[in-house]
């Protein structure tokens, strides 16, 4: 046998049953921004540089212009095209940039845990301080926006061996770490379950642009060309889907790449009556609703 985990357990998409979103559709669209802070001159870089520089004041500075400006052109952005959006959000933003929650507050968007900053990793942390890690930014969250978050994205999606049971028993329904899936699938933790939410690893600004050094264009048609495939698959074979889209205001919200991500959302919105545009929090409220055959599982 070769070596796995116990979180969910193999199933192919024919095989399962097939149901509606909440409109009656068969594909819903999410857009989840990473609204992130870093630290200076320490902690994880970013790709676009070599090793010794990934730290660099350069750096620094090249990610810090999504929050003083990629962030406010896309909320314009959303705003214009009436789209709603999900952020998972470094708590370090409250305290240094509090004008960001504030704006995503007054559009009543949805907010996950993010970790503290996107300098740092939590798969490589002791049980307890990965626990003190979650039940913080938990904290910081709830006293801010009122409520806990529902929702969990580690920072570098990075997990321990128990990132899943210590976000269960923490009260979280839903996480956005794994990635093996266009449908919702219950995973299985040491004291229960826990959602996971179909995240994309190259619908993701970051992971396009930066690490496969795809052009704004190239990767405004992968957004397309995905949610068309989805939409005639979805069409064809009634199966239930998530066309998930993961966007960092450092990248995307460069006034020379803003255009073709507008050309992109011009064309799923021309099937808004076709799809459920939502958040994942809304998804994963409206699958708590369905029977217990109707998801795979662990």
């Amino acid at each position: 046998m070769i070596e796995t985990h116990t979180h969910y357990s193999y199933s192919s998409l024919p095989s399962r049953p097939r149901y509606r979103w909440p409109n009656g559709t068969r594909v819903a669209v999410y857009v989840a921004m990473n609204v992130e802070a870093f630290r200076f001159g320490t902690g994880k870089g970013a790709a676009i540089a070599p090793p010794d520089q990934s730290v660099s004041h350069s750096i620094y500075s090249w990610r810090d212009y999504g929050n003083r400006v990629g962030f406010w052109r896309l909320m314009d952005l959303f705003d214009e095209l009436g789209m709603p959006a999900e952020h998972q959000l470094n708590t370090a933003i409250y305290e240094c940039c509090p004008d960001i929650p504030a704006r995503i507050r007054e559009r009543g968007d949805e907010i996950l845990g993010h970790g503290h900053t996107n300098s740092d990793e939590q798969g490589g942390l002791s049980e307890q301080e990965e626990r003190n890690l979650i039940e913080s930014c938990t904290a910081i969250i709830t006293s801010n926006e009122g409520s806990p978050p529902t929702g969990w994205m580690s920072p570098w999606l990075s997990n321990s061996d128990v990132t899943l049971d210590l976000l269960q028993e923490a009260g979280y329904r839903y996480v956005m770490d794994w990635t093996m899936d266009d449908q919702p699938v219950w995973m299985q933790t040491r004291k229960g379950r826990i959602l996971a939410i179909p995240y994309p690893i190259e619908a993701n600004d970051a992971r396009a642009i930066v690490w496969s050094r795809q052009s704004s264009a190239q990767f405004a048609d992968m957004l397309i060309d995905g949610f068309d495939e989805m939409l005639a698959q979805s069409d064809r074979d009634d199966h239930p889907v998530v066309c998930p889209i993961s966007l960092h205001p450092f990248l995307v919200g460069r006034p020379y790449r803003i255009g073709e991500l507008r050309r992109a959302f011009r064309h799923i919105l021309k099937h808004r009556d076709r799809i459920w545009l939502t958040r994942p929090g809304d998804i994963c409220r409206y699958v708590e609703t369905l029977g217990e055959d109707q998801l795979p599982r662990g």
